[in-house]
């Protein structure tokens, strides 16, 4: 029997203390000041156990937990959620537990709770150090609090830290965006993920756009914050991420390279694959119930929690396939695409001639990589991928 992918759990907070403008994730402003613990471990728990199945006793070679916020929830929660995990599934001995936190839901003592609960990397979503910009994209920390994170984190034991940037907001000048990344780098932080703010359908920003700056002053900024970036010591192995050598994040280059990950939570989504009875390589997508208040109601529900589910046909595994493998800088080894979808080469091949030819992609025997045009023009050369 083939080799299935690498295996990795993710698990999703539906809820933020409030949603910001910019944000289109799966997150909610609790109705009450009390969160449900108790009743969404039981519903994390019953999720879990209803697809354990497809885990096939697969080793776990990561967990993130996103949301949301996870970092409103307890380090009591995260001490029962994580003892209740390692009795149903198991973790590779170098696993990557990652928890997103807000700068302004956190203190000491929950940082040392979530650290001893099993949790050894933490996601700060820090965005700007700036007051302007973060009143404007609605964050409810200062930049002396995500500093003060920072802090409380290395005293808690943390010793693999990301910080979240975004650049290109409202009224940022090249200057100030460039003071943020010199900020961020004075925490030093082993992780960075340097994004530009979009403006994505259903969010508040989509509706009432904010004035953001120039063409020009993006590509200024993007620029000069990468050479930043790199100069202080950090490699850009993903469009928008960076890290010190050896800290990539484990988790998202899972993803990247199109291995397989469970999705519990409320929105959560799966990708899954199996090889069939006939001996056929299946390879499944999954998403849970997305309200908070309705995935609850599924706990004890013969429905379960799956809200959909569908299986990913071979004609869309080339275009899936290169949307995650084409966002990293050295690309991928081609020989992932049979190892990890059970196709021949050739039916990936077909599909990226006109990418060949356009310059988009490198030409290499071994690999599947974007150019530097391509890198730039990412969205055009996944156009081509994605015509037949």
């Amino acid at each position: 029997m083939a080799e299935l992918p690498p295996l990795s759990l993710y698990i999703h907070t539906p809820w933020c203390v409030r949603k910001c403008p910019y944000c289109d994730f799966n997150s909610h402003e609790p109705k009450n000041r009390e969160l449900p613990e108790e009743a969404y471990l039981r519903a994390l728990l019953a999720d879990l156990d209803a697809d354990l199945p497809l885990a096939a006793q697969r080793p776990l070679v990561s967990i993130f937990i996103g949301g949301g916020t996870p970092s409103l929830l307890s380090p009591r929660f995260y001490h029962v959620l994580f003892e209740a995990l390692q009795t149903r599934l198991t973790f590779a001995p170098d696993i990557e537990i990652t928890l997103e936190a807000n700068p302004g839901t956190t203190e000491q003592h929950r940082f040392s709770g979530y650290r001893e609960a099993g949790i050894n990397r933490l996601s700060l979503g820090v965005q700007s150090f700036h007051a302007e910009q973060l009143e404007a994209l609605g964050r409810i920390h200062s930049g002396e609090e995500a500093a003060a994170a920072v802090e409380q984190a290395r005293a808690a034991g943390f010793s693999n830290l990301n910080i979240d940037l975004m650049h290109g907001l409202a009224g940022q000048t090249p200057e100030r965006a460039l003071a943020d990344i010199d900020q961020a780098l004075a925490l030093a932080p082993e992780h960075l993920s340097w994004y530009q703010l979009t403006l994505e359908p259903n969010t508040a920003f989509h509706s009432h756009p904010p004035e953001l700056p120039e063409e020009e002053a993006l590509w200024e900024i993007q620029d000069q914050g990468h050479e930043r970036l790199e100069t202080a010591g950090f490699s850009r192995y993903e469009i928008s991420a960076y890290a010190k050598p050896g800290r990539e994040s484990r988790h998202n280059m899972n993803y990247w390279q199109f291995g397989d990950y469970l999705g519990i939570g409320a929105g959560a989504h799966s990708k899954l694959s199996h090889i069939s009875d006939n001996g056929e390589w299946v390879i499944e997508r999954r998403w849970k119930t997305r309200q908070p208040e309705a995935y609850l109601q599924r706990l004890g529900d013969l429905r379960g929690f799956v809200a959909g589910k569908r299986e990913v046909s071979v004609a869309e595994l080339p275009l899936e396939f290169a949307m995650n493998a084409l966002r990293l800088t050295e690309g991928v080894p081609l020989a992932l695409w049979s190892a990890y979808t059970g196709q021949p080469e050739a039916v990936l091949n077909k599909r990226l001639q006109s990418a060949y030819k356009k310059g988009l992609l490198e030409e290499t025997a071994k690999s599947l990589r974007a150019s530097p045009q391509g890198l730039l023009f990412l969205n055009e050369l996944l156009t081509e991928i994605s015509d037949e």
